[in-house]
Parts: C-alpha cells; sequence; structure tokens
C-alpha cells in the first residue's frame, strides 16, 4: 500500500544514510532503510543483481565443452546475489509504499547500471529521477536534490553500461571456456584484463632481449676564481678505453675556455589535482600501496569520514562551480593543527575560474578532481591520514605561487672537446614549498642508490645551493682541475610496479597506428578509474601475475596465456585497439550518436571469429601442462604465484573474463620454446612459416635458402615492426596509415611490403 513517499536509492549504506542527514534529519533508522515523514531512503550494496551464467540459460552448460560454443543469449538474464538478496527483497517491498523513486546511485556508468538492474528486476513502472553529485557534503546534497533530472535524461547512459556489460559477458564467457577446453587448463580471457596482462608480458620480453650499449664518460671540474662547476663531454659515445684514453691525454693540463654561457629564467607550475589513477600511482611510489589498497583507503575517505570529494574520477580539473568549495576548504585547514602554517601561507586569490590549471570545465566529465571537503578530519588512520595528506597538499599547491628558477647552461670547450653544465638555481621556492620534506628524502634515496649506470643520471641539471647567483665571465679561460672517467651503460626497461603499470593502463592506446581509435582512448585508456586497480588484482587472483616487492613478475602461466590467445590469431584481443573501438562506440551510444544493436550484433560477430580461431589452433603440450601445474603448486603465500587451476573454479574463471575490465590479447613463441609463426612466407614457391627472431621476423626455411625477413628496427624509416604491423604486412601488403617525420616535416603513408622475396620495406605517401 502506497504511503505517498519518495523512496531513495543510494548505492551504499554510507551514502544512504549521508543523505538521510540532509533531507530527513530526524527519520528513524533501520538496518536495511532509514524513513522520514516525506523520504524512505535505502541503499544496494554495490552490485545486487549480475547477468546469470550459461547453466541459468541450458543446464548442458554446467559441463565446459567446446562443441557447445558459442553460448549468445537472445536476451540476457540477470540473478540476485545471495549474499545481498535480503537487501534487494527489502528494496523492492518499500518501493510498493512509495509512489515515485529518486536514482541516487554514483553519479556514472556503473551506478546508471546498477539501478537499471535493480529497477528491471522489480519491474517499477513509477517516475524516476535521477540526483547526479560528485561529494557528499551537506551543501551538495541540498542542491543536488533541488536540481533533480528526469531519469530519461540518463536513457542513453544506461542502454551504453547494459551494452558494455553484455559485452564483456559473451567475449569473457566465450573466450575463457575456448582457450580453457582446448587446451585443458584454466585461461581467464577478458577485453582489459588480457592486454593488461600482454603489457607486462611485452615489457618482460623487451627486458630479457635488451642489449646494453657500454661506453665511457668523461667528466670535468672546472674552476674560475672562486666558482667551481662540473662539465660532462657532450659528442660521439666514446665505445673504447684506448680512445678514451687519446681523448683524456689529448686535453689534461690544458686551460678552457667558455664557449657559450646562456641564462634563462623559468617557472614550475604545480602539479594536476589527482584524479583515482593519479593519486594510486603516486601512493604506490611514496608508500607502497596497491592500487586496490589506495582505493580502499579513499573510498573510507569519501564515505566513512566525508573528508573528500568522490574518488572514482578521471579528471584532474574542477569547473566554476567547485571553486567556492576549494576556499571553504582551505578555511578548514586553517583551523587544523596539522596543515594551519602551511594554509596560513595560501594565497586565495591564485584559486579562480580563470586558472587553466585548476578550472578547465571541458575536461570534467561525470567527477571533477579529488578534492579534501570543508569537514575537518578526525580520528583517521595512519594509512587513512597518509592519502588524505597526499590530497590536501596537492590543492593546497595551487593556492601557492608558482616556483621559480634560473638555469645557466654553459658549453666548455678544451681543445677539440666540448663539456656541457647545467645549472638550476631557484630563487622562489614556492609551492614546492609544500614538498621540501619529499625532496630531501629524494636526495638521501639517490645517494644511496647506484645512479651511475643510468645514462639520464647525468642530464638532470644540477642545483645549485648558493646564497649568491652562479656566475663567470665568459671572456676568461677556466682551469681543468680533476677529470673523471665513468664506465656507462643504457639501461632496460624496468619492471611494471603497480603504479607504473596503472601509468601504461591509462596512456594505453597512444601507439595505436588508428588515429581514430587513439583519440578514442587519449582520456580512457584500459579500463577506468574504478575498475583497474581490480583489473590488477585478477590476474594476481588468477595466477597470471605475481608480486616481487614492489615489482610485478609474469608467471608462466601468465606467459602462456598471453602467447596461446596470439598463436589463435586474435590478436586483436591482446591490443588496446579493441578497447579503443569499444570505448568509441559505448561513448556514442551514450550520447544517442550510436546503436546498442549494431554493437552488439558486431560483438556477437567477434564472439564467434575468436572460437572459430581456437578451434583451429593446436593444443598446447602435457610437459607444459605440467609445467604450469608445477609452478602453481610451489607458490606460496602470495608470492610468486603460478597457476592457481587446481584451486580455483572454471566458473569463478569464467565470471572474471566476463567482468567489466577483462580483456583479450597478441604474440610470437609459445610457452615449450616452440616458435610461433605468424603466418605464411610471402617468397613465392618457398612454403615456410614466418617466425620471430631476436632481431627481427624471417622464414622457417631459411636453412633452405630463403632470405625473407624483415627487421624489427627499421632505422632509414624511423619506425619499429610490431607484431601487428608484421600482421598486416604479411596478410595485405601494407600497414595501415601512419605517420613520418624526415627532417622535421611530418606526412602520413603506409610501409609496404616492397619485396616479398627479401622482406624489404618502403614508404608509400598518403596520395
Amino acid at each position: 500500500m502506497s504511503t505517498g513517499k519518495i523512496l531513495v536509492l543510494a548505492e551504499k549504506p554510507d551514502m544512504g544514510r549521508n543523505i538521510a542527514q540532509v533531507i530527513e534529519p530526524r527519520a528513524k533508522r533501520h538496518r536495511t532503510h532509514m524513513e522520514g515523514e516525506r523520504y524512505i531512503i535505502t541503499w544496494a550494496i554495490g552490485h545486487l543483481l549480475g547477468l546469470a551464467e550459461p547453466d541459468l540459460y541450458d543446464p548442458k552448460y554446467k559441463r565446459w565443452n567446446f562443441h557447445d560454443l558459442p553460448i549468445l543469449p537472445e536476451s540476457f538474464k540477470i540473478i540476485a546475489s545471495k549474499r545481498t538478496k535480503d537487501q534487494l527483497k527489502m528494496i523492492g517491498e518499500l518501493a510498493k509504499q512509495c509512489d515515485s523513486i529518486i536514482n541516487a546511485c554514483d553519479a556514472g556508468r556503473e551506478g546508471q547500471y546498477i539501478f537499471a538492474l535493480i529497477e528491471q528486476y522489480w519491474k517499477w513502472k513509477k517516475p524516476v529521477k535521477r540526483l547526479w553529485i560528485s561529494d557528499l557534503t551537506p551543501e551538495t546534497i541540498r542542491k543536488g536534490f533541488d536540481q533533480l533530472e528526469d531519469a530519461s535524461k540518463y536513457a542513453n547512459l544506461t542502454s551504453a553500461a547494459r551494452a558494455r556489460s553484455e559485452a564483456d559477458w559473451l567475449i569473457g564467457m566465450n573466450a575463457s571456456r575456448a582457450f580453457t577446453t582446448k587446451h585443458r587448463t584454466l585461461l581467464s580471457v577478458g577485453r582489459v584484463q588480457t592486454p593488461v596482462l600482454a603489457l607486462i608480458h611485452d615489457r618482460e620480453q623487451e627486458i630479457e632481449k635488451f642489449e646494453p650499449d657500454r661506453y665511457f664518460e668523461l667528466s670535468a671540474i672546472f674552476e674560475q676564481a672562486d666558482t667551481s662547476y662540473k662539465g660532462v663531454r657532450v659528442g660521439d659515445r666514446i665505445r673504447s678505453e684506448e680512445e678514451m684514453e687519446k681523448i683524456r691525454a689529448s686535453i689534461e693540463g690544458k686551460p678552457g675556455v667558455i664557449d657559450d654561457f646562456q641564462i634563462k629564467e623559468g617557472k614550475e607550475y604545480p602539479y594536476r589535482l589527482y584524479d583515482l589513477t593519479l593519486l594510486q600511482r603516486e601512493a604506490n611510489s611514496k608508500f607502497g600501496f596497491s592500487a586496490k589498497k589506495t582505493l580502499d583507503l579513499a573510498q573510507s575517505l569519501y564515505e566513512k569520514h566525508k573528508v573528500i570529494t568522490y574518488p572514482r574520477t578521471n579528471s584532474n580539473y574542477v569547473t566554476e562551480q567547485n571553486i567556492p568549495s576549494m576556499h571553504e576548504s582551505l578555511r578548514m585547514l586553517q583551523t587544523t593543527d596539522a596543515y594551519r602554517d602551511l594554509a596560513d601561507k595560501a594565497e586565495p586569490s591564485r584559486v579562480h575560474k580563470g586558472n587553466k590549471g585548476v578550472c578547465q570545465p571541458v575536461k570534467v566529465e561525470d567527477h571533477h578532481a579529488i578534492l579534501p571537503t570543508k569537514k575537518r578530519p578526525g580520528s583517521l588512520s595512519p594509512e587513512e591520514a597518509k592519502i588524505y595528506d597526499l590530497i590536501v597538499r596537492r590543492m593546497l599547491a595551487h593556492f601557492y605561487p608558482p616556483a621559480e628558477y634560473t638555469l645557466y647552461t654553459v658549453m666548455t670547450k678544451v681543445g677539440e672537446e666540448s663539456f656541457k653544465t647545467s645549472i638550476k638555481q631557484w630563487t622562489l621556492r614556492g609551492w614546492k614549498e609544500l614538498y621540501d620534506q619529499d625532496e630531501k628524502k629524494k636526495k638521501k634515496s639517490a645517494k644511496r642508490s647506484d645512479v651511475g649506470k643510468d645514462e639520464k643520471a647525468g642530464e638532470e641539471p644540477e642545483e645549485w645551493n648558493g646564497t649568491e647567483p652562479f656566475h663567470i665571465d665568459a671572456s676568461l679561460p677556466v682551469q681543468v682541475k680533476e677529470l673523471s672517467v665513468n664506465a656507462k651503460a643504457t639501461q632496460p626497461p624496468k619492471p611494471y610496479t603497480e603504479g607504473t603499470l596503472l601509468k601504461a593502463m591509462e596512456g594505453a592506446g597512444k601507439e595505436l597506428e588508428n588515429e581514430e581509435l587513439r583519440d578514442a582512448m587519449k582520456d580512457a585508456g584500459l579500463g577506468t578509474p574504478a575498475t583497474r586497480a581490480a583489473t590488477i588484482e585478477r590476474l594476481k587472483q588468477v595466477g597470471y601475475v605475481a608480486m616481487s616487492g614492489k615489482r610485478i613478475e609474469l608467471t608462466l602461466k601468465g606467459k602462456t596465456a598471453v602467447e596461446l590467445i596470439r598463436h589463435a590469431g586474435v590478436q586483436l584481443l591482446t591490443s588496446p585497439e579493441m578497447t579503443g573501438q569499444w570505448e568509441r562506440r559505448l561513448s556514442q551510444i551514450a550520447s544517442g550518436e550510436a546503436s546498442r544493436d549494431a554493437f552488439m550484433e558486431a560483438v556477437r560477430k567477434f564472439t564467434l571469429h575468436v572460437i572459430d580461431c581456437v578451434r583451429k589452433q593446436q593444443s598446447v603440450s602435457g610437459d607444459l601442462l605440467k609445467q604450469i601445474e608445477e609452478s602453481g603448486s610451489k607458490s606460496k603465500g602470495g608470492r610468486k604465484t603460478g597457476s592457481k587451476s587446481s584451486g580455483a573454479t572454471k566458473k569463478a574463471a569464467a565470471k572474471k573474463g566476463a567482468s567489466e575490465e577483462n580483456a583479450g590479447s597478441t604474440s610470437s613463441a609459445d610457452s615449450s620454446g616452440e616458435r610461433i609463426g605468424f603466418g605464411d612466407c610471402p617468397r613465392p614457391g618457398c612454403g615456410g612459416t614466418i617466425i620471430e627472431g631476436r632481431k627481427g621476423y624471417g622464414c622457417t626455411h631459411y636453412k633452405q635458402g630463403c632470405k625473407f625477413v624483415i627487421w624489427k628496427e627499421q632505422h632509414t624509416l624511423q619506425k619499429t615492426i610490431s607484431t601487428t604491423m608484421l600482421q598486416s604486412l604479411l596478410s595485405k601488403g601494407h600497414t595501415q596509415m601512419l605517420t613520418f617525420t624526415v627532417k622535421g616535416s611530418k606526412f602520413k603513408g603506409r610501409l609496404v611490403l616492397q619485396d616479398k622475396a627479401t622482406g624489404d620495406l618502403n614508404v608509400e605517401r598518403e596520395s
């Protein structure tokens, strides 16, 4: 029976209670809801419903069988989570008592989806309004209720959310079952998970194949009057000790002259405000926190303590409406013991709607950057306090002046050799004062670490700590007081940490050949800020990666998964390209520019293609399966986790493969040591297969005289041939459109296979 009240459905209990405190401060509290005179406030507990498992469509799917694939439901069934079914039932009963409903779930695609499934489950026909807010402060909640909009405005966003979920289900369920049943070991595949795994795989391959370039560096200490400075020789690298000694002898004891002396003034502006990924990266770097841990701490600061704004954001900027709240937060910080001194030095006039380092409404989508609210922090745990401190200082920095410095560049010539000196002298610390303690720690750490081996170590300007400006007279000679020789070597790429992997996920797609897809992913990357942490955790859970300190290491199972997927001929599953295509289309569906039905039909066709490719693939050897099982059984306590197939169920793997942030993959040699073929050799009458070598892609019939090879590094064309480009060259004879740079000018063109007998390439300019 209706009471004439309005049901407010929040996404989580804390959010619901915060809303109730504002709109119904005298509401009667119940375990599952709060009831006031006008509103009944209840909540989901995250996802109360999800897409049903395959066996609910047909019992035969309980048993994984390759011949039962594909699984392509005409319409998707939803099922309630057993853990939270009582709360779902209560929501349905409360809705019967109300005349209308307010969707107060998170303002974003996933929040929209959570509400949509509940609405579908209970078959509601009541009027629905949408609350769209970015933080849980009383002022924002009141303003949000004053500006409620009709739910129909968000119908396209709901459609995009459903399409994302159902498409992930199709790929995850079908690809995971196909690869698992074909190769007799549990292999989880998904749209985002698998390209992320491929990033880790490819980085390890780069490290493994890296050949250091060894050389010698010559540096000198110069002196003029009371000024001494260090210079590093510039020019071609010195490869041998003989060459080094010859150069050293040619300049020893000779005076130097100042060939060039330049002075430039510069400024450094504050770092961007935090989005979630940037916060996770910094917390991993500074504190060693995992991405999931940082997200959990930020969520606690938002929901439990209400001292920061919504954390699951992808924006580093605010809108004009947020500027007053930043000033309110500053005034609050001036009343706290921890931040009073820093907040008192802030200059409020620096944060305004014209400050593009802070306010850029066009770069704010669902939520603005993470900010402290005006609520005073109470008793935070030590770890919560660390995350809160990062967010506070990042905002405070924008109330400080930019840091100012003078950069001195000296070119000193001794004989025929030139030495370069770069010196930076800070004239105003400005916002950097907030981070001076961090700078001191970094310097101590740098002294302890062996930076001498890093070829980039000498490129950073030396800091001049004198009270007087650095000064030399360019018309006078300088004395060479000391010569030093250091043996150096170029360094391989570093293994991923969670912080650097998050950065790679965020920037994934920037190397895509297709410019339209590159644009689609430039603000998206792999996954979303809210789900990247879960993707990394999933890779650990299924035994694809393990942690070694901060480093992420690929297990044998993870290596095998990437290479099997690539060997099957579905390289798109390991590339960011598919996610780029999906995100572009989902964005168009959300804005009403594209059809959901057409998108889902394309996903179904791709699912059929994946299954067809796996069907033709040769199963892995029993020896490799045994190695995977053994590597998994040796793992203990979360260290170096290998395959977990002995303990994990196929059902769990498929669920993980079908979740939002799982994705597919591509590579070149299988884990049993056998080379994987990319295609037939183009040389007429050869009959060989193209495989990957250390420096190029060559033919298996090389012993029979085949000279076909495509070198990975095409120095004259200034391109590195990726496996995706190789596939295009072998199948089509050309790559997609690329950008080339010759003598500073850019042009569009394709790489074409000029000679099928040798593998020589050429550039075909766009006409």
